[in-house]
Order: C-alpha cells, then structure tokens, then sequence
C-alpha cells in the first residue's frame, strides 16, 4: 500500500526515482520549485527517453507566493519548408508517423528551461548554476543507467515503426535488438551536449554553435528542419486558462494545448451533482463530461494564431451549464470521435518559499520521430504528425505554425489556501486523470495518494495504444462494469495496474507548510519530500 508523502520543506514528485531524487537534491540545497524542476526536467530525458528529451517541448504553469501563475509555452513551430505541397509533392497523402519526415517542428524543450530559469533568477530569487542544475543528467547520461520496462518494452514493440529511422538502431538497440530491463544504458553523446549547454548556456541550442551542428544533423538525416528555424523560435510566458470548480480556481495551459478540455471536462464534471467517487454516476459522468470537452476541443483548438474563437468563451458559465445539462444520467452519447495519441511525462515540485510548479514534457509518440541526430545524441520529436495535409482542415500544415498539443500540467488553488499542482503523461487520458485526482481529492475527500492511486479509466487513445473505447481498470468492481455496458458504454476492461492509464501524480501545499506529494504506482518515480 502507498500512502501520501508528507514533509515541510520541500517536495518533488517524477515518475522516474531518479529524476524525483535529482530534483529533491537541488531543494535540499535552498533551491527553488523551478530550480529543482529544471534538475528533474534534464534528468528525466535522460532516463525515460523514450517518453521524452531535449527534442521535444513542454509546458509550465508556476505559483509564486503572491498567488500569481504564469504560463511557459515551449512548443516549436514546424518548420520553414514544411509545407503541404512539400509532402505532397513526395507523394505523401499524410505526414509519416515516424523518421526524418516526422521530425518538422522545432524541439522546444531547452527554451522552456531557460525561459524558466530567467523567471526563477528574476522573479523568484533563484541562484543556482545552470551547470549544477544539469549535472545528475550529465552524469546519468554518461555513467549510464538501468533501463525500466516501459522504455524495453516500447523499443520490442514498436521496432519495427523505428528500426528504419537514422540513429535509432545505434542508440537504443544491443546487438541489433532492444535491450532487456534492467539493461545498463548510456548515451555519452547527449551527456556531452548537456554539458555544453551548461557551460555556453542553453540559448546556444538554438542560436550558437549546438544550434549549428543540430542543424547540420537534421538537415543531414533528411528532416526538413534548418538553422533559421532554430534561430527564430523562442519560448513564451502566456496567461493560464482558468476556471471555477466548486469554488476553486483551476488553471491550465492555452491552446495549442488540450488545456481548455481539461478544464471544460472538471467544471462540467461538477455541475453534475455526483455525491461520491468510484461508483457508476462517477465514472459515467466524467466520461459523458469528456465527450463534449473533446468535441470542443477537436473542433477549434489549434496554435492561437490561427483560431477565430476565444478559448475563454467555452468556459463561461452559460457554455458549461448547457454541456453539463446535455448529460443523460442514464445513457452514453455514441462515440468515437477523432482521436489523438501521445508520450509525456509529468513532474510536480514545491520548495520552502512557497513556489510551485506544475511542468509537462513529451517527444509525442513513444520514441518520437525515432530519429537521433549524430553529433548530439538527441531523440528528435515527431510531434508535427498532428498536422493535417488537407488545406482546408482547422489544423493544416503552414510552415511556422505551432502543432496541437495534448500535453498541459494543472495547478488549483484550492478555497482552503491550498495549492494543487497535479497532472500526468497520457494522451487523450490526460484531462480524464486530471479530473478524477482533482474529483477524488478535492470534491470527495480521498486522500492524495488514494487519489492517484485508485482505479482509473481512458476513453480514447493514448501513447502506444490505437484504441478509442472505454479501458478501464478491473479493481473498479463488477456492479460498476455491468452498469456502465447497460448505459451503452463501449467497455474493455484491462489490468488491476495498467500502464495505458499513463504516470500521473500530485501535490498539496498547505497554508500552514505542510507538503503532501503522490506519485503513480504504475510508473517508476516516486514522490519524494523533506
């Protein structure tokens, strides 16, 4: 049995212990929330890099004692030549899924550190080095690590998507197969890059010479990907989306993230009524609830600059009245709709002034493009697969734009004086999880850690699962199973700890100091306090 993590001092949730311990050191030694997660953020690339790295993107949402959140947006934009006649004239009637091809939008990642650590410096009275910050991951990458199953396990069954794709082989394959759990692994390569970033700082990634040579290397396996791409990208400090939950202000990230269907899903959620989590109207509603967020969601949310509508409209309290009365009590609407998969990880840190953040990083897919570049030894994202070839779709590829993200960490501040941040890695699963954790512990009293802990459902796909019914785990229980088939839910039932429900996790910051921290069991972190 886990039980919450509780501490005064500090607290670091991750769902790899390594990246959780690399980021409770830097809180040991007065570091700060961003500080700590920036340490945790390098690490976890390192040792879950097959859910994400230093060639993808990621979000933050950050609490400053004044109760301020501020939003970091580090997705890159795809690239200058990545056109739909490009592809087209390559006889391409969608992006590939996989290889150079799929490797079009700029790896936003590093941007989001250092966008982070200015805000840390200047706002936040942030201290520490840069080099110190990176140096657990500089130091898994080259004294190596042991593989979990979940990066074993990806890299068996999606061989055959990524055998192809350049460096691939070279770097996550042992005698041209992939290795076994509990494998040792090192990656000298990207160890050698983060060390340059520590010493020339992390713009050189996109305006120095990694910047150049990252270039070289993408241009070189046949991305479409060039240096002015790199050079023109930046991260950006936006607002957060919020709304109220029962009283509670829950944030969450804008477009071009589902952040909006996050937040859409919990205030309808509520306006439901239900009085008690795990048992049918729970489950029932939250699911009903992700339905309308989602087709809201499929519709209109892309990169800003080319919506016409205002995200914030949709949260309005006529909006979310008319979705929530639109529920039958008794009855599932049809479904699927259009679904999107994805590959992330979650983080979670909280320090002793008071800070908070809530940080999500992700390559899309399991592995990404699959595509290593040589020089730096960096796993290239293949997010730009969301894009669509068909001009007149709300989501079509033009060079510059910003791709669609599933990916978005949440933060409440609870009417208690409690902050929450929360969130996990998961696809289409990741507003759902964020529901039932706020649900199960905010609205129904569950502890944190039963919150993460308990039962949990996905309806559509998430990384490496093509799936778009109801999966829900078996400890949910027979009479709850039978009563959702009733109400004509497409019901598959999957394992009592099923690695489909993704790695969520939590924390509580309470008024008085005191820290509570969850992680997911069907993950490899854990939450660690002090």
């Amino acid at each position: 049995m886990l039980h919450t993590v509780r501490s005064y001092r500090g607290m670091m949730t991750a769902p790899h212990h390594l990246a959780s311990q690399a980021g409770l050191r830097v809180l040991q030694e007065g570091g700060n929330a961003v500080e700590s997660m920036i340490a945790a953020a390098s690490t976890i690339a390192v040792v879950y890099p097959h859910m994400n790295g230093l060639g993808g993107d990621n979000f933050w949402l950050i609490h400053t004692p004044d109760n301020s959140v501020v939003g970091i947006d580090a997705c890159g934009g795809a690239a200058g030549m990545a056109t739909i006649d490009f592809y087209k004239e390559l006889k391409l009637a969608a992006i590939p899924s996989r290889g150079p091809l799929a490797a079009l939008t700029v790896g936003g990642a590093v941007s989001g550190w250092q966008s982070a650590h200015t805000y840390s410096n200047d706002v936040m009275g942030g201290k520490l080095p840069m080099y110190r910050l990176l140096e657990d991951a500089i130091h898994y990458a080259r004294k190596g690590i042991a593989i979990t199953a979940t990066q074993a396990n990806n890299a068996r069954e999606k061989l055959d998507e990524l055998i192809e794709a350049p460096g691939f082989a070279e770097t996550f394959l042992s005698n041209g197969i992939p290795a076994t759990e509990g494998s040792f692994f090192t990656n000298e390569r990207l160890s050698k890059t983060l060390e340059h970033l520590a010493s020339n700082g992390l713009d050189d990634f996109y305006r120095g010479d990694l910047a150049r040579s990252l270039a070289t290397d993408l241009e070189t396996a046949g991305t479409p990907l060039r240096l002015a791409d790199l050079e023109r990208h930046h991260a950006l400090m936006v607002n957060p989306l919020e709304v109220d939950v029962a009283g509670h202000r829950v944030f969450n990230m804008p477009p071009p993230t589902q952040g909006l269907a996050s937040l859409i899903l919990l205030a309808v959620y509520t306006r439901r009524n239900v009085q008690q989590a795990d048992d049918f109207n729970f489950v029932h509603n939250i699911v009903e609830a992700t339905k309308r967020a989602f087709r809201i969601r499929d519709a209109h949310v892309t990169d800003p600059a080319y919506m016409n509508v205002d995200p914030a409209s949709y949260l309005d309290t006529a909006s979310l009245d008319a979705m929530a009365a639109d529920i039958n009590p008794k009855k599932a609407m049809p479904w699927p709709d259009i679904a999107e998969k994805g590959d992330t990880v979650w983080l979670g840190s909280s320090d002793q002034y008071g800070n908070a953040v809530s940080f999500i990083q992700s390559i899309y897919w399991e592995f990404g493009s699959g595509t290593v570049l040589k020089d730096s030894g960096i796993v290239w994202q293949n997010r730009g697969t969301s894009f669509s070839l068909d001009v007149s779709h709300h989501n079509a590829l033009k060079p510059s734009r910003r791709p669609f993200h599933t990916i978005q960490p949440a933060l409440a501040h609870l009417s208690d004086g409690r902050v929450m941040p929360y969130g996990t890695m998961g696809g289409e699963g990741q507003p759902q999880t964020q529901a039932m954790i706020f649900a199960r512990h905010v609205l129904h009293g569950q502890s944190l850690q039963q919150a993460v802990t308990a039962p949990r459902w996905l309806l559509g796909r998430t990384w490496g699962s093509e799936a778009t019914n109801l999966r829900i785990e078996n400890r949910i229980g027979d009479e709850v199973i039978s009563a959702l088939k009733n109400a004509g839910h497409d019901v598959e039932i999957v394992g009592d700890f099923d690695e489909v429900m993704g790695h969520a996790g939590a924390i509580i910051m309470h008024p008085d100091g005191l820290l509570e921290g969850a992680n997911d069991p069907r993950s490899n972190g854990q939450a660690n306090g002090f």
